[in-house]
């Protein structure tokens, strides 16, 4: 079985180091893209996870990777090695999976472009342990268990870290963070659809300056 290497571990650790909140961005208006996530970054928010969940994610990879080359830009809801691939051309820095298969595990130890796995069990998180995975998203994080599940993952667990997603409101955030083996929260309170669909770039840029003041 491959082995994730040093390098890909050291890469997640510094794309979750980057940033306490990573907002969880689907681009319904490709025109949003730049404005949108050039909004967040002058908020305070390093980390950009731009989802596959509408047919206009993987151009805001591109795009955002070349108007916002300071912040990380990730791919998000990649469910196949073959959307793993076309994130990777479109020049996204990190991966985030929903959930977990051998077959996107094994890839992502081989890809250049890291992969932070999404799990919501133990038996899912010891599948990537197995292949050298020491982060995960959690997720669903409220229905599966939230705060007191992640502590319970500690135990067996404690040299593995977390982004929990799903769920998590502005006002819960902090209470993840407060965990030991909670490194950031990903949430996609900070691009609310009215808010976005209204193109109020400023009122993107007070939320997310509010919610890290909030932590």
């Amino acid at each position: 079985m491959s082995q994730l290497s040093d390098y890909h571990r050291d890469r997640i650790q510094s794309v979750l180091g980057a940033s306490p909140l990573i907002p969880v961005i689907a681009i319904r208006d490709p025109e949003d893209a730049i404005p949108l996530c050039r909004a967040l970054v002058a908020g305070g928010i390093s980390v950009l996870e731009i989802t596959l969940r509408t047919e206009h994610g993987l151009r805001a990879i591109e795009t955002v990777r070349s108007a916002i080359p300071e912040a990380w830009v990730g791919a998000g809801t990649v469910t196949s090695v073959e959307q793993y691939r076309q994130v990777e051309s479109a020049g996204a820095q990190f991966v985030i999976t929903p959930g977990v298969t051998e077959s996107l595990l094994e890839f992502g130890v081989t890809s250049a472009v890291p992969l932070l796995p999404g799990i919501a069990t133990v038996s899912e998180l010891m599948m990537g342990y197995q292949h050298g995975y020491r982060a995960f998203k959690f997720f669903p994080a409220e229905v599966s268990g939230g705060v007191a599940a992640l502590k319970s993952f500690g135990g067996p667990f404690p040299e593995v870290v977390f982004c929990p997603t799903g769920g998590i409101r502005r006002a819960t955030a902090k209470d993840y963070l407060a965990l030991g083996n909670v490194k950031a929260v990903g949430g996609s309170w900070l691009t609310p659809e009215d808010v976005v669909a209204q193109k109020d770039w400023a009122q993107i840029e007070d939320i997310a300056r509010g919610s890290l003041a909030d932590l």
